[in-house]
């Protein structure tokens, strides 16, 4: 897989807001890190291959919101864990996202990709500024990444 550059300007801006946060404070890195990846998404939803997801996820950990926009159903069959299920097309995705920070970081994932660029479009849309297409939970798997079910 090839990484965009831009997805490689977000990890590698992660990597250096990672190394900044265990330096010194008087190191102006973080910050500048911090702008690059925020400048880099605030264009638009950032889409993301299943191995670059993850690596996104692990290094943001709690402060990434994983989103599956899949239906209830088949949330409950299998997705990533830590996944909140906002359903894109069950009539609520709007007033679901109302709620959220427009400043935060989410990824987006569906079953295939197409509900996932909808999701992501409608969060940017609505002034999210960090917004990640993970495309689909298909791509995902067949990379031998996990999914929890439940």
């Amino acid at each position: 897989m090839t990484r965009t550059p831009v997805l490689a300007a977000i990890l590698s801006g992660l990597l250096l807001l990672g190394a900044a946060a265990c330096g010194d404070d008087s190191s102006s890195a973080g910050t500048t890190a911090a702008a690059e990846v925020t400048d880099a998404v605030s264009a638009g939803a950032v889409k993301v291959a299943p191995a670059d997801g993850a690596a996104l996820i692990e290094s943001m950990g709690a402060e990434l919101t994983v989103i599956d926009v899949r239906t209830p159903g088949e949330f409950a069959a299998g997705h990533l864990e830590g996944a909140v299920n906002m359903d894109v097309e069950g009539g609520q995705f709007s007033a679901l996202i109302a709620d959220l920070p427009t400043d935060g970081a989410y990824i987006v994932y569906c079953q295939s990709g197409r509900r996932s660029a909808l999701a992501a479009q409608a969060m940017v849309d609505a002034g999210f500024t960090q917004v990640y297409d993970l495309g689909g939970i298909a791509d995902w798997q067949a990379a031998g990444l996990p999914i929890v079910t439940g």
